[in-house]
């Protein structure tokens, strides 16, 4: 059997990649001040979706906000993601992660070389894939314009 898809023609594929990234970093600040909050530390940084910068430690909170404000965006950006582009949450998910690293080494001006900090984006952009996909999987398991694994 052939692979059949629906192509997206740029003009939508542009603007669901731009709204991907509007949520993740809409979604990025809310959770971000929320866990600043939480944490009750002295002041919110605005630069939080891009700090590598700060020590990793368990004792250190900032580290601690930056760490749960990361984990908590990609797993609730997946699932918004699924709502929007419907189909294919990885490709999305992926490119968003690509440009956000792209953004944090031009805002940081510098590539970041902290193993935590990519274990850490790894792991948030592996539930941002499963959770979108899963959701993608059950919610539109009646739509048969695309294809399925049984056709592979």
């Amino acid at each position: 059997m052939a692979f059949r898809s629906k192509v997206a023609d740029s003009k939508t594929v542009i603007l669901h990649l731009l709204l991907c990234l509007a949520i993740f970093y809409t979604l990025y600040y809310m959770i971000g001040s929320v866990c600043f909050g939480a944490f009750k530390l002295d002041h919110f940084d605005g630069l939080i979706p891009f700090d590598f910068k700060t020590e990793p430690s368990e004792s250190n909170s900032k580290y601690l906000v930056n760490l749960l404000s990361m984990q908590l965006t990609y797993f609730s950006s997946g699932l918004l993601y699924a709502a929007v582009v419907k189909r294919w949450v990885w490709d999305y998910a992926i490119t968003v992660t690509l440009m956000h690293v792209g953004l944090t080494s031009a805002v940081m001006l510098e590539f970041p070389l902290v193993w935590q900090w990519w274990l850490a984006l790894g792991s948030g952009l592996f539930l941002m894939i499963c959770n979108g996909q899963l959701i993608v999987y059950f919610a539109c398991e009646n739509d048969h314009s695309y294809p399925t694994l049984d056709s592979y």
